[in-house]
């Protein structure tokens, strides 16, 4: 299990957020970011708020310690690693109920303050950059924001694709999902382009393998624009397909078999295979692994 309660006997009287800094020996930012996430309680499992005067004889914080499962990086320096993730893994925890993510990985590999500089979706295989420290952390969270780097995916989508197309439409969220994950082209969304260009065509299958280059990063950009040119990734169980079938996926009650057939695949076929980015003047240039199976 990625959280842990850990238990601190407590100095009674003293608040809350000065006993975790000065006795449990946390920061101040984890400090308050414990609080505020509600991963603080009193022996009777009371969430404990900012500001508290401790009772009791101890406490116990949610915190989180990641676990293995033998995956490894590909590529490290004292600042960063690269991790090849695999499809169906969840890069973050979304509650402490997750029983692991690739953030397990991470901090079991190179302790708490390592942490992602970006995200992959679930589904998606491939590359994922992480920091080992908060000074890292900082320059490349900034990268991805100001987009400093050039991303590449290979995909293999629906139908025979001959010419690059470039696609530029703006997205948003589709207000007609009933979980709030799924995007959609839209007039009044938020500007997205994406580059898509054609490598091999399957004849028998009727299906192309394309390498995509997003030159925004909104929420599945190249599913929703691939989908919107009417070649949609093969195995995408929320685009391309009847919304009741996206329904049941997201709502985690969707029958594999039932996907594969409705999908073609029995996973999203999309890998993050390419990452290049400058960073104390030497320019990465990094290649996954990983193949789509």
């Amino acid at each position: 299990m990625p959280f842990v309660l850990k238990k601190f006997p407590v100095i009674q009287g003293k608040k809350i957020q000065q006993f975790l800094i000065d006795d449990a020996k946390l920061s101040l930012s984890d400090a308050q970011r414990y609080i505020a996430k509600a991963r603080v309680f009193d022996e009777n499992g009371k969430r404990l708020q900012n500001g508290e005067k401790l009772k009791g004889k101890f406490i116990q914080v949610a915190m989180f310690e990641g676990i293995t499962k033998g995956l490894k990086p590909i590529f490290q320096t004292s600042d960063f690693a690269f991790f090849d993730k695999p499809s169906g893994v969840m890069v973050h925890p979304t509650s402490r109920n997750t029983i692991y993510s690739l953030l397990d990985e991470i901090r079991y590999h190179f302790g708490e303050n390592a942490n992602l500089a970006h995200r992959i979706d679930q589904e998606t295989s491939g590359l994922v950059l992480v920091t080992k420290h908060k000074y890292s952390d900082m320059i490349l969270k900034n990268m991805f924001e100001t987009k400093q780097y050039r991303k590449k995916y290979i995909a293999i989508v629906d139908g025979k694709l001959d010419k690059t197309i470039e696609i530029n439409k703006p997205i948003k969220k589709d207000g007609n999902s009933i979980i709030g994950v799924k995007m959609c082209v839209a007039d009044d969304g938020k500007e997205s382009f994406t580059t898509i260009v054609p490598l091999t065509y399957d004849i028998v299958k009727n299906q192309t393998l394309v390498e995509a280059i997003p030159l925004t990063g909104r929420q599945h950009q190249i599913r929703v624009h691939l989908n919107y040119i009417n070649h949609t990734i093969i195995g995408d169980p929320i685009y391309g397909v009847s919304e009741q079938i996206a329904d049941q996926y997201l709502l985690k009650k969707l029958d594999q078999k039932i996907r594969e057939k409705e999908t073609k695949a029995k996973r999203l076929m999309l890998h993050s295979n390419y990452l290049e980015f400058f960073y104390n003047n030497l320019n990465y240039k990094i290649y996954s692994k990983l193949k789509m199976v």
